[in-house]
């Protein structure tokens, strides 16, 4: 797997439209090694200011600022990495990456006062197979420098000598890491879906959950399922995963009666089908599901309003 982002290894000159036409591929490079767009938003920052700290001749003396910008901004989310699974240690409830909306339905870019506003970090990253939200979840298991290894290597196809540059490790050892990191995405892979199937099934599970059908519901659903909420303690959810057909279901009904006036939208997340709920034309909850044997194994709900800005925003529009 692979994204349209290749590494630069040619020389060009480091001018400020070479230097900042880096900003999309570093904020692909980011979302997907942080799971969070805020966060790879500030590492592209920081890693530009980094840029900007040296001097001309310095710029000018790189080879490659492309392959510098990258080499940067990879050791600042090894970093980030590293002191987030001592937060998330902190989290309240269950933490789960930030969804994506289709570029449709960001706020960036949109007239507003008769101006265009700023683009959306949103907008920069490509919807591809490696942001879907079962990926997400599998690279969030991997050590540091494997998640660094694997995205970089398999995703967007650095080779390892540069990898090893980042990482500080032998290329030989990236090699290793990269390898763990496959074995674990190949175990939690389910066979694909096509997405007509995929919005279908969603569809079907949107259509009982608003009819509160609770025996289509438990149909819809594996027997073994697994919903988990993400409120960071901001909202209230459940800060456990639910498990079991029969259980989720149940909690869905229960939740739908707690909150009248909830419209449930189909949308694109991360690259899949999936939904949106909003209440007030606010977006309260935003849901990606992984689905096996045509059935809904996962159901991933990220109610945290930090995760949720550029859908709040679009749904505001």
């Amino acid at each position: 797997m692979s994204t349209s982002f290749q590494p630069e290894h040619t020389r060009s000159e480091p001018g400020p439209g070479t230097v900042i036409g880096e900003r999309r591929r570093l904020i692909n490079v980011a979302y997907r090694l942080l799971g969070s767009l805020a966060e790879a938003e500030d590492a592209v920052q920081e890693t530009y200011a980094r840029w900007y700290a040296l001097s001309r001749p310095q710029q000018e003396a790189i080879a490659s600022p492309g392959a510098w910008l990258t080499t940067v901004a990879g050791r600042i989310c090894l970093d980030v990495l590293g002191s987030a699974r001592v937060r998330r240690e902190r989290y309240v409830g269950e933490w789960i990456p930030e969804p994506l909306p289709d570029r449709t339905e960001w706020l960036g870019g949109r007239v507003s006062g008769g101006r265009s506003e700023p683009p959306d970090p949103a907008d920069q990253v490509t919807l591809d197979e490696s942001v879907n939200m079962a990926f997400l979840v599998v690279l969030e298991s991997m050590t540091p420098a494997e998640r660094v290894a694997f995205v970089l290597h398999d995703v967007f196809r650095y080779p390892f000598a540069e990898i090893a540059e980042i990482v500080g490790r032998t290329p030989a050892a990236c090699r290793q890491l990269a390898s763990s990191a496959r074995r674990r995405i190949g175990a939690a892979r389910a066979p694909a879906v096509p997405t007509a199937g995929h919005a279908g099934l969603v569809r079907q599970f949107k259509e009982a959950w608003e009819a509160k059908d609770i025996e289509a519901l438990v149909d819809l659903l594996d027997p073994d399922a697994a919903m988990i909420a993400d409120g960071g303690g901001l909202v209230g959810t459940v800060l456990r995963p639910v498990e079991g057909s029969a259980r989720i279901a149940e909690y869905l009904i229960h939740i739908a009666g707690k909150a009248p006036g909830t419209t449930l939208l189909e949308r694109t997340v991360n690259g899949r089908p999936g939904l949106v709920a909003q209440h007030a034309g606010v977006t309260v909850t935003v849901a990606a599901f992984s689905l096996a044997d045509g059935r809904i194994r996962r159901i991933w709900a990220v109610r945290n309003p930090e995760k949720l800005r550029p859908w709040t925003a679009y749904g505001q529009s």
